[in-house]
């Protein structure tokens, strides 16, 4: 789970800091959401590898919000497609990425709870 989310978290920086140094003011928002999903996931992958008490509740956050954002950035992509004049990462439910940003956080949240210590 550390790995793919480090994958995503690499290639959510690199994208977001490309169209931010590029173009951005073509979608300042789209990017800043890519850049936003891009922290989340560097947040995530840290709390995640750290594996203790605070860093299993940090990518307990990262996913929970995670997930909100993929589903409300993903809905109104659809909805009002001019609110995002380019993708972002989160843009239709992470279609530009085979949906893995839908996927993940919901495999993370799973995960999370699986991998829980006993009380």
């Amino acid at each position: 789970m550390v790995a793919v989310y480090l994958l995503f978290a690499i290639a959510a920086s690199c994208r977001a800091g490309v169209q931010i140094i590029t173009k951005f003011g073509e979608a300042p928002v789209a990017y800043l959401l890519s850049a936003l999903a891009a922290v989340i996931y560097i947040v995530a992958t840290v709390g995640l590898a750290k594996g203790d008490r605070a860093g299993r509740r940090t990518a307990l956050v990262c996913c929970t919000v995670e997930l909100a954002g993929v589903l409300g950035v993903g809905a109104l992509s659809l909805f009002d497609p001019a609110l995002f004049p380019d993708d972002t990462v989160w843009s239709d439910f992470g279609g530009g990425y085979g949906y893995v940003p839908l996927v993940l956080p919901v495999l993370g949240l799973l995960w999370l709870r699986r991998t829980r210590p006993a009380s």
